[in-house]
C-alpha cells in the first residue's frame, strides 16, 4: 500500500522597503490561474488581498473557501494557503504585505501580543470578507492600494492612516469571529499549527538565546517529535530557521543603519562575529560587508523570494 503523501508547504519570504515597510504587489501580472497548485504556501508577513474580478477557491487550514470579485482576504503570517480561480478564468488581485508589529508599534498603547491573531483560532471562512457585508474593509483596502500606486504628495502618511484604520477594523472582525471559532472547532494545534507557538516565539525573541527544548515545550511536544514535525512543515531544522530569522533582521539593519557589523551581529542574537559571518554567507551568498555595499545602493527596493533553506517537504 503506497504511503500517504505529505502536504507540501512553501515558505515565501518577502523583504519590505525600509523607509515605509509596506509591500504592494499589483498589476496584470497578479492574475491567479485556474490550475490548483500542488502545494500550500505561507509568508513571513501579514497578507491582505483584494480580488477585483472573477471567482475561485482559497484553501486555508484545510478549508476550501470560495471567493469572488469584491472580496478582501486577511491572512496572518505563517498561515498556509493557496488560491486558484474558477475554470477558464484568471482572477485579478492586489496584495499588501506588512508587519503590524513593526508598522504600528508606536500607535498601539497595548502590548502587541494582546491583539495579534492566534493562528490556530482562525477559521478559513473568516479570512475572506465580502464587499457587501464589509464595505468599510473594501473601501479602506482599495484606498491604500491607490495611494501606494499613485504616490501623490504625502502618500505615505495617507496610506499609513488608512492602513491603521483597516487593520483595526480587521482586528475587530477577528475578535468577534474568534469567539465563534472556539465554539465551532477545537484546534488542538495539529498539522502545520503544531509548531505555530515556536514560529511566533522565534519571530519575537530571535535576539535572545533559544533552545530546542524550550521551543518544543512551547508547542507541548517532545523534543524529538518537535524536531520531526518542524522539519516536515518547514523543510528545515528549528535552529536553521532561527538563524535565517536573525539574518533577515540583520539585513534590515545593514541597509538602514551605520552600525558596525559586529554590533549588528550581537543585536540579532549571534554570540560571535565568526558564526554570524559564516551563517550570513551561507544564506545570502556573500559576506555581510559585500551585501551591505550592494544593498545600500538600492535601499528602497523590495523583493519576494523563496529562502533556499525551506526546500520542499
Amino acid at each position: 500500500m503506497p504511503r500517504k503523501k505529505k502536504p507540501v508547504i512553501e515558505y515565501r519570504h518577502y523583504s519590505l522597503p525600509i523607509h515605509f515597510p509596506v509591500l504592494l504587489l499589483s498589476g496584470d501580472r497578479w492574475r491567479i490561474s485556474d490550475i490548483k497548485s500542488e502545494h500550500l504556501h505561507f509568508h513571513n508577513h501579514l497578507e491582505i488581498g483584494i480580488c477585483y474580478s472573477d471567482s475561485g477557491i482559497m484553501e486555508i487550514k484545510g478549508e476550501a473557501v470560495p471567493f469572488k470579485a469584491g472580496d478582501v482576504t486577511f491572512l496572518p503570517r505563517y498561515l498556509p494557503h493557496t488560491t486558484y480561480s474558477s475554470p477558464d478564468t484568471a482572477s485579478l488581485w492586489s496584495y499588501l504585505f506588512f508587519s503590524p508589529e513593526e508598522l504600528f508599534q508606536h500607535s498601539f498603547k497595548s502590548a502587541y501580543s494582546s491583539f495579534e491573531p492566534n493562528l490556530w483560532r482562525v477559521l478559513g471562512k473568516n479570512c475572506i470578507l465580502n464587499k457587501e457585508q464589509y464595505p468599510k474593509v473594501y473601501s479602506l483596502a482599495t484606498s491604500v492600494v491607490e495611494e501606494l500606486k499613485q504616490q501623490k504628495p504625502y502618500y505615505q502618511e495617507s496610506a499609513y492612516g488608512l492602513l491603521l484604520s483597516l487593520y483595526i477594523e480587521l482586528l475587530r472582525i477577528h475578535s468577534t469571529n474568534e469567539t465563534l471559532a472556539e465554539q465551532e472547532t477545537e484546534h488542538s494545534m495539529k498539522g502545520y499549527f503544531a509548531i505555530s507557538p515556536a514560529l511566533e516565539y522565534i519571530t519575537k525573541n530571535y535576539m535572545t538565546p533559544i533552545t530546542i527544548d524550550f521551543l518544543a515545550d512551547s508547542c507541548h511536544l517532545s523534543t524529538t517529535h518537535f524536531r520531526r514535525k518542524f522539519h516536515e512543515i518547514m523543510g528545515t531544522a528549528p535552529l536553521d530557521f532561527l538563524s535565517s530569522t536573525r539574518i533577515e533582521e540583520a539585513c534590515k539593519q545593514l541597509k538602514s543603519t551605520d552600525d558596525s557589523i559586529l554590533s549588528i551581529s550581537e543585536q540579532v542574537g549571534f554570540r560571535s562575529i565568526s558564526s554570524f559571518n559564516r551563517c550570513f554567507s551561507r544564506l545570502m551568498g556573500e559576506s555581510p560587508k559585500q551585501w551591505r555595499k550592494g544593498a545600500q545602493s538600492e535601499a528602497q527596493s523590495a523583493k519576494a523570494s523563496i529562502l533556499e533553506f525551506t526546500g520542499w517537504v
